[in-house]
């Protein structure tokens, strides 16, 4: 089993459309073979930063998610929103 960490820095004034975005990929990552589990954490001493947490059952699931076109779409649009590209950190369980 695998957790992804995606952290994301984004101003006030764009907070609710990444929202939006981000609600879009959790809809669309449930149901997706390997998907286990997923969590938004908003950052108490540091407006605007949150960090997305995903289970997956593998590394294998999580590249296939990561390779699909629906994902890549909305995943353009995020970092295009933020003025920058994501960053993933993959932690796998002992």
């Amino acid at each position: 089993m695998i957790r992804i960490h995606i952290k994301r820095n984004v101003s006030e004034d764009k907070k609710e459309e990444l929202k939006r975005l981000v609600n879009q990929l959790r809809s669309i990552t449930m149901g997706t073979p390997g998907y286990i589990a997923g969590e938004t954490l908003t950052r108490v001493d540091k407006p605007g930063e949150s960090l997305v947490v995903t289970k997956w059952q593998s590394l294998y699931y999580w590249n296939e998610w990561f390779k699909s076109k629906k994902r890549a779409e909305i995943q353009e649009q995020i970092d295009r929103l933020l003025g920058e590209e994501t960053h993933y950190e993959i932690y796998e369980y002992d």
